[in-house]
């Protein structure tokens, strides 16, 4: 079977809109996503509770998002343990248990609790969107 040759033209190569974000734009955080977490957090770590939260870190490398950042997909932390949580195996360990954490109690609130506002899932959102993959 062959092709017939359909040239594309420089037009409509530059005129032609991108459709799925690239990994860059998925690791992006919006400003909602950025006062949801800072309100979550209350300035916070997250983590270790102690220190100020000056850092926000992803859950899930942004190879592995599905969809723009939600604020499921971070934690607020500070310096030190942001840089235990990328640097470190226990680290890491950590912030994929977190990961499966949230997705246990969203999984639940949604099967649940489907009237409460922010549990519906879209088929098109993946279940797994803070899961370390």
């Amino acid at each position: 079977m062959t092709l017939p040759f359909q040239p594309y033209s420089k037009k409509q190569q530059t005129s032609s809109k991108r459709i799925k974000h690239t990994q860059r734009q998925k690791g992006d955080i919006s400003n909602t996503v950025d006062q949801q977490l800072k309100k979550r957090s209350a300035g916070i770590c997250e983590l270790c509770g102690k220190a100020w939260a000056e850092e926000r870190a992803h859950l899930t490398g942004r190879g592995h998002i599905d969809e723009k950042t939600k604020v499921t997909d971070l934690i607020h932390v500070c310096i030190p343990c942001h840089r235990w949580l990328d640097g470190t195996q226990d680290g890491i360990r950590a912030r994929r248990f977190i990961a499966t954490a949230i997705n246990a109690v969203l999984d639940y609130y949604v099967m649940n609790f489907p009237e409460l506002p922010g549990t519906s899932r879209n088929n098109s959102e993946s279940k797994g969107s803070v899961r370390d993959g």
